[in-house]
């Protein structure tokens, strides 16, 4: 990819630093960028410009187009927190967004030509797994107490503890392959279906299958952000019923 090739040519230095830092030998120290990499900096970056022009021009009075669609995006994942979190939801809606738009953009660069969507590489839906498994962990943590929250990894009576607690890790733990396999299946099978239509005609079907490419990029995004939302609302609740996990 032209923005991988880039890199390389102009800051394969730095990035060896960093890798050897790291302890992370299995690179090739002429070319340590990876396209997966080098898109989701450009995705971070698009989102910093815009976040930049939002915050520059919001207007209460006479609102642009970006501050509609950004009051638009705030409005629906505060609405999705708030039907599943009954108490104080509102904490954690700036995780929730910062998620979905993220992956959004991340699923929806991909259509554009000479790019790839990060998330096409199980490392970048890995990473956004670790992170909302730490964030839910760490909420439940902070609303309940250490102790409070672990005692929900013992089951509803004492005596079951022994059965309970490593059928919950397992579960938890599942949850980071779930949320990982999802993404990333999701949206490697859509890009290799859209590649393979560009190659054969560059007319009407194309334009068909990335408009479905369109659509399973919001759908991923949704779900991702969905289940996370889910997570946190069964850490947060005080009173925690083990029913099957999603």
């Amino acid at each position: 990819m032209w923005l991988t090739a880039l890199l390389n040519s102009t800051f394969a230095g730095p990035a060896n630093s960093v890798m050897q830092a790291v302890g992370y030998k299995n690179v090739d120290p002429a070319h340590p960028w990876s396209n997966w990499l080098a898109t989701e900096i450009l995705v971070v970056a698009i989102l910093v410009v815009l976040v930049a022009i939002l915050r520059r021009g919001f207007s209460v009075d006479k609102p642009g187009g970006l501050q509609h669609t950004a009051e638009l995006i705030f409005s629906f994942v505060k609405g999705e927190t708030n039907d599943a979190i009954e108490h104080d939801g509102s904490r954690y809606v700036a995780f929730f967004g910062t998620l979905f738009v993220f992956i959004l953009f991340m699923n929806l660069i991909g259509i554009i030509p000479g790019m790839e969507a990060p998330t096409m590489n199980p490392s970048v839906p890995a990473g956004l797994a670790l992170a909302a498994f730490a964030y839910y962990n760490w909420a439940g943590i902070r609303e309940q107490g250490l102790l409070k929250y672990l005692a929900h990894f013992m089951g509803p009576v004492w005596w079951l503890a022994p059965i309970m607690i490593p059928i919950e890790i397992i579960s938890h733990l599942a949850r980071l392959l779930s949320l990982t396999i999802r993404l990333y299946a999701n949206m490697f099978a859509g890009e290799q279906v859209t590649n393979t239509f560009l190659a054969l005609t560059y007319f009407v079907i194309p334009s068909v299958f990335m408009g479905l490419h369109v659509f399973v990029s919001f759908l991923q995004a949704f779900i991702f952000m969905l289940l996370t939302i889910i997570y946190v609302s069964q850490a947060v609740a005080h009173d925690h019923s083990h029913e099957p996990e999603v």
